[in-house]
């Protein structure tokens, strides 16, 4: 069975690796970054129109934080469908799915005509700039960092064995920072005709540039910023590789 390179973090990794073996593709998990909660003051929620989220980590942050019944009546617009699922896992009742890109979520954001500031608890990290993106709307956005992912330090002696010798038919990369760690710790330690070799699935061309950067030039790109486009990606190469 052919086998893949997980690089996200948990527990999203595990849930790819489920879905990648409902397609009859094996993983390894080398989760690149890990989350810790930030001790974050969070201002009163009465304050807000609505809350902005673009991580499923930033859920699971605010509920390490404080309780969530005070803010579950607030609508939420999600970056995303899995965002949004999780919201409405934890009780949000009003709940807005983007289409996985910031500009998106700054889109249907500002066509919601809001009467008040919008809440942003972000990663320590940001990738994109909210308020930026809402500004010529009006829109004010306080972006409180209620988390980190923090950058994994090594990749285990295996991990780097199974590279170097070409066993991972390719690797998935969710986040251009995932992309750039493990250009830190794998670059080094295979060399470049392994790097050229080695077929990168990618969630953007954001998210590759690093890799190509490092001489990982096969790369593909969902054609989606989605876990849904990934796996459909995964799926057509699997298939291109041993046959229908």
């Amino acid at each position: 069975m052919m086998r893949m390179l997980i690089t996200r973090p948990e527990p999203e990794a595990q849930a790819t690796r489920e879905r990648l073996a409902a397609l009859e593709i094996e993983a390894d998990i080398a989760p690149l970054m890990s989350r810790q909660t930030l001790h974050a003051h969070l201002p009163p929620p009465q304050g807000f129109a609505a809350l902005a989220l673009t991580s499923t980590n930033a859920l699971r942050a605010l509920s390490e934080l404080a309780p969530l019944e005070p803010v579950l009546d607030k609508p939420v617009f999600a970056v995303g469908d899995r965002t949004a699922h999780e919201a409405r896992q934890l009780g949000f009742t009003k709940v807005t799915a983007a289409q996985g890109t910031l500009d998106s979520l700054a889109t249907i954001i500002a066509l919601a005509r809001l009467d008040g500031p919008v809440l942003y608890p972000s990663a320590k990290h940001l990738s994109g700039d909210l308020a930026h993106a809402l500004a010529p709307y009006g829109l004010m956005v306080v972006t409180v960092p209620v988390y980190e992912m923090v950058a994994e330090t090594d990749l285990s002696e295996a991990i780097c064995r199974d590279l170097a010798a070409n066993i991972f038919a390719a690797a998935l990369f969710y986040s251009r920072r995932t992309a750039e760690i493990f250009c830190a710790l794998a670059a080094p330690a295979i060399a470049e005709p392994q790097r050229r070799n080695l077929p990168v699935i990618c969630l953007s061309e954001n998210v590759a540039a690093p890799l190509l950067e490092h001489h990982f030039t096969r790369v593909l790109l969902a054609d989606h910023p989605s876990e849904e486009a990934m796996m459909t990606l995964a799926l057509a190469f699997a298939r291109e590789q041993t046959g229908p």
